[in-house]
């Protein structure tokens, strides 16, 4: 029997020789339209495509299988239908529908596709990701421990939000909800966190107005603005939190800070529901489809704090809804507050009585965010909101018949001073430091001698004041030390000064500027 010998280099040069092979054409499944209506086609021919396949019709056009039948896909689209017709060819692409992310897209105004929206040229992304992604794992996740400032003292003070939280925003329409969720962005131009603003359904007007807010006041530099406005298709609507919770979490991945705001996602259920009843999905409570809370569990679970193994970044989640006349036991409404770690409630009322921001101090809580608190404003902050709360009974008491005695008018005027303390206009936040001043001279009694009306002029001249005159102090007051006896004492020296000062223009009737 003879022995066949090999060269050496028989191996690669069989290598070599598949490489130079041209390989056989892709084989792709592709299916049929048969019918087409209202944005959502009806697809045969592709039994194989899972949900959430990205589909290419024959025009050009994209689509994705929204919801799979036993003979047939109904795919939701997401460019102009108009061209595509009945019996048009529909090839499954194999991959599912993925969305841009990366440093590209920083100050910029795309759509959910990340095509560009504010004139400039398309983003050359790193990478692309699907909008569909796991959320991170229990074993994966660390404490909230670091605060998210929003230099609203309201929400900084009583519903402290911390990096990682889900925090939902809730309230009838134009009360303020927006500005509170802009305002939060805008605070973070001293921070480092990497802002996303979700636009779902809204009007292009609002959207630009929101875009000129950070603009003019913010980082716009570090934030991107996704928008899936009134006039795109329910498709772009219904991707676009989704798109941006992807876009946000490239950040976080790489272990940095990232906030988004998802604006909102009452709308978001409402194109939910509309592609649910033309897809002729059961309609449930409402007429919405019984898995809409499973949609918007799925989503905000992406939003978490990492572990030190995972990198340690983290991805707060700012969810706004809408109410009708403040009924928040509606369905959408209770079903974001058992998903989220807490709501920031506004009533119309307090909107109306001009109370901004209008937040309900009985109604909102945060479940997480006061861990993550910085230990020096906490300590200033204990008894704020049971003296507010105890003033708005008794105020609403006196309405019946005059103040009893001197106890109850004393708590009256304190309670006028911390609803003052508590209004805020807008894209003038607060630092930490400024609010530790104001709640330390507010429990300490310096601001008992200054009368409602000045307390904005105080809350005006008192960042620069504190620069000029407690600079020392202000050196020594970090996020994670306690607050001494002594720099408490400052802080409070420093604002009584102040109260003096304003006293002392009142009375000379010098104008406060």
């Amino acid at each position: 029997m003879t022995e066949t010998l090999l060269p050496d280099d028989w191996l690669d040069r069989s290598r070599a020789a598949v490489s130079r092979t041209p390989l056989a054409p892709e084989a792709r499944a592709q299916g049929r339209v048969t019918s087409l209506a209202d944005g959502i086609a009806r697809v045969a021919g592709l039994p194989e495509a899972p949900l959430g396949a990205l589909l290419q019709f024959e025009t050009g056009a994209r689509g994705f299988a929204h919801s799979l039948g036993a003979d047939a896909i109904d795919a939701v689209m997401l460019d102009d239908a108009t061209p595509v017709e009945v019996g048009h060819r529909v090839t499954d692409t194999g991959d599912v529908l993925r969305v841009p992310v990366g440093e590209a897209l920083l100050g910029r105004v795309v759509d959910p596709l990340g095509r560009p929206l504010d004139g400039g040229s398309a983003p050359e992304p790193e990478e692309s990701w699907p909008v569909e992604r796991p959320a991170p794992d229990i074993i994966d996740r660390a404490l909230v421990s670091q605060p998210l400032e929003t230099g609203v003292l309201v929400v900084d003070s009583l519903f402290a939000l911390g990096r990682g939280q889900r925090e939902l925003i809730v309230g009838d329409h134009a009360t303020g909800k927006t500005a509170l969720a802009v305002d939060a962005i805008i605070n973070q131009k001293t921070s480092d966190v990497i802002c996303v603003y979700v636009a779902i359904g809204q009007r292009s007007a609002a959207v630009e107005r929101v875009v000129a807010a950070v603009r003019e006041h913010g980082a716009p530099e570090r934030c991107i603005f996704v928008v899936g406005g009134a006039a795109a298709s329910p498709g772009l609507q219904w991707i676009a939190p989704f798109a941006g919770m992807t876009m946000a979490e490239y950040f976080r991945d790489r272990g940095q800070d990232a906030l988004i705001v998802i604006d909102d996602l009452t709308r978001h259920a409402a194109t939910h529901r509309e592609l649910a009843l033309l897809t002729r999905e059961p309609p449930g409570r409402e007429a919405y489809p019984g898995d809409i809370f499973y949609l918007h569990a799925r989503l905000l679970e992406r939003a978490a704090k990492l572990s030190e193994e995972r990198g340690g970044g983290s991805l707060t989640a700012l969810p706004i809804a809408q109410t009708d006349a403040g009924n928040l036991s509606a369905y959408i409404p209770t079903n974001l507050i058992s998903i989220t770690d807490g709501q920031i409630v506004f009533d119309t009322h307090l909107f109306s009585a001009n109370q901004r921001p209008a937040v309900d101090v009985g109604l909102s809580v945060s479940r997480v965010g006061g861990k993550a608190q910085a230990p020096a404003l906490r300590a200033v902050s204990g008894r704020v909101r049971l003296d507010y709360a105890q003033f708005q009974e008794l105020e609403m008491f006196t309405r019946f018949g005059g103040l009893s005695n001197t106890r109850v008018k004393a708590q009256i005027a304190r309670g006028e001073r911390i609803r003052a303390l508590l209004s805020q206009p807008r894209y003038s936040g607060l630092r930490m430091a400024d609010q530790v001043a104001l709640l330390a001279a507010l429990a300490d009694g310096a601001l008992d001698r200054l009368s409602p009306d000045r307390v904005p002029a105080l809350r005006d001249r008192l960042p620069g004041w504190l620069d000029e005159t407690a600079a020392a102090a202000l050196s020594e007051l970090t996020l994670t030390d306690p607050l001494s006896d002594d720099l408490r004492k400052r802080l409070v020296t420093a604002v009584s000064a102040l109260v003096d000062d304003l006293e002392g223009a009142r009375a000379s009737g010098t104008p406060v500027r």
